[in-house]
């Protein structure tokens, strides 16, 4: 069965907790295949991604970490058809 399995991390004071978040980007960068970056211009502190990832073990240890780090909020969506 096919999914898409669709994350968004929001990230308040990115300045200070975006640098963690590409840590943790970076070594789960091969079970990303899209990622798209919001900019919040009424409140530039704060940051939304949106990725798209592979259906994999390593996609749910990527989601647990980022879930882990203060002051980010991670969410998902399953698509499967």
């Amino acid at each position: 069965m096919d999914k898409h399995i669709i994350v968004g991390v929001h990230i308040a004071d990115r300045e200070a907790r975006a640098p963690k978040v590409q840590e943790v980007f970076t070594k789960y960068g091969t079970q990303i295949t899209t990622r798209l970056g919001l900019h919040d211009s009424i409140n530039s502190s704060n940051g939304l991604i949106l990725l798209e990832m592979a259906d994999t073990p390593e996609t749910c240890r990527m989601i647990e970490e980022i879930k882990a780090i203060g002051g980010v909020d991670c969410q998902t969506m399953l698509f499967e058809h």
